[in-house]
């Protein structure tokens, strides 16, 4: 049961994966600008946890489905791989949006063949 949380977080990931793959939204349209992208905003993250965590804001709650082990003080291991999952999902999510905003007609605008037989 300890490890149900972290079991949880790569099943998402591997979840957005699968979506990113099928889509070709984030790390299958551009894998060098995606782990740049993911690597700064895990690391970004990391270091606000690691701020509030030396000013006493983030503490560690106990949970029985958490696998207990720690990288540093009150740092849990799930916290990077939840900020892993974050980060990923937050991309695929804008890319994905953003397709989907690029496909639809632009308001207020005639389509081409309106155009054409004006």
């Amino acid at each position: 049961m300890g490890v149900l949380y972290l079991l949880s977080l790569l099943l998402g990931i591997t979840c957005m994966l699968l979506l990113d793959h099928r889509f070709r939204l984030f790390f299958w349209r551009d894998a060098k600008a995606a782990a740049t992208v993911t690597a700064v905003g895990v690391l970004f993250l990391l270091a606000w946890d690691m701020a509030g965590i030396g000013l006493g804001i983030f503490l560690r709650g106990e949970g029985a489905i958490a696998t207990g082990i720690l990288l540093a003080p009150e740092l849990p291991l799930e916290e990077p791989v939840f900020l892993l999952f974050l980060v990923l999902c937050t991309m695929v999510l804008y890319t994905g949006a953003r397709r989907i905003l690029a496909a639809l007609p632009a308001r207020g605008r005639a389509p081409e063949r309106e155009r054409e037989n004006a």
